[in-house]
């Protein structure tokens, strides 16, 4: 297996004696080299883009969105998933993440797994991957079998597929329907691919997710109005959002949170229509979940 035409296994050659430089020369230029992602990332947007429109269409057939990846780029996705939970409200089974070797992957190197594509097979099998669902393969090197075997598995079931790899002309890509290839360049540190590459991977991940969110409703404005207040600072958080998003004081803000049951998207079309709660929940209904389709009418009444 020839690495070396893999950029994340190329030397980088503005860090060939890393050893000798001081701390500071070190940040100085893991810091220039990061600056790289973001723009190697903005070449890839329209392809980026696309990824997140099948994303939507899956949610809106009630489907899944399902990250597979071994080592980093399994962590990154499984973090990005149960992000998605606090954040936007979703239920657990909404956005799952897969990492080669399960569990004890996050935490200790699991050997062999990355290379089997029998396991991502069996994760796949064991969540009853269907055609509604749409399938991301995570791998830096852009050819790990476990990837490449959930690919495979995913399009037997008519699953849609897409890849995010850290090289151009990817095997993984070969594989998916629609694929994402940002090349950043080499690591400063040869092969270590937690760095540059895990930084695109996670930018990536930010923008499937928040997009595709946004997509079907889940935010109003620039706020996070399914958000859950599983804590006493999303409590608080959710209040404040419930002010924002109406213009009402704190009082009126706890008032309908509270006569909402703490859904935080209830409260504000509740207070922007002058609705009670069974009234405002079909609008919700109504509107697809989106609060600007649910307050349209109101709006339209205000402006005449």
């Amino acid at each position: 297996m020839d690495l070396t035409k893999l950029t994340t296994e190329r030397r980088n050659t503005k860090t060939m004696h890393l050893d000798e430089l001081s701390s500071l020369e070190i940040l100085t230029i893991m810091n220039e080299e990061d600056n790289n992602v973001a723009k190697a990332i903005k070449n890839e947007l329209s392809d980026i883009d696309v990824v997140v429109q099948e994303i939507i269409k899956s949610f809106n057939k009630d489907g899944r969105l399902i990250y597979m990846g071994a080592g980093t780029s399994g962590r990154l996705g499984i973090l990005d998933a149960a992000e998605c939970v606090p954040t936007f409200g979703t239920n657990p089974e909404m956005v799952q993440g897969f990492i080669a070797g399960g569990e004890k992957a996050m935490t200790v190197a699991v050997e062999g797994a990355e290379d089997s594509k029998e396991l991502a097979i069996n994760d796949l099998k064991s969540i009853n991957l269907n055609e509604n669902d749409i399938v991301i393969g995570i791998a830096a090197s852009g050819r790990t079998p476990y990837v490449i075997g959930a690919l495979e598995y995913a399009t037997s079931v008519n699953a849609t597929t897409a890849t995010i790899a850290c090289n151009k002309n990817a095997e993984i890509s070969k594989f998916a329907q629609f694929p994402i290839e940002v090349d950043a360049g080499p690591e400063i540190l040869t092969g270590s691919t937690r760095l540059k590459a895990g930084t695109s991977q996670k930018l990536v991940l930010n923008m499937l997710s928040t997009a595709s969110m946004i997509g079907i409703g889940k935010v109003y404005k620039n706020l996070m109005v399914d958000v859950k207040a599983t804590n006493k600072k999303l409590v608080e958080r959710s209040k404040r959002i419930i002010m924002e998003a109406t213009d009402c004081d704190y009082n009126i803000a706890e008032q309908t949170f509270n006569e909402a049951n703490q859904d935080v998207k209830l409260a504000i079309v509740m207070i922007l229509t002058g609705s009670n709660k069974e009234t405002a929940m079909l609008r919700l209904k109504e509107g697809k979940g989106f609060i600007k389709n649910s307050i349209a009418d109101c709006i339209i009444k205000l402006d005449n």
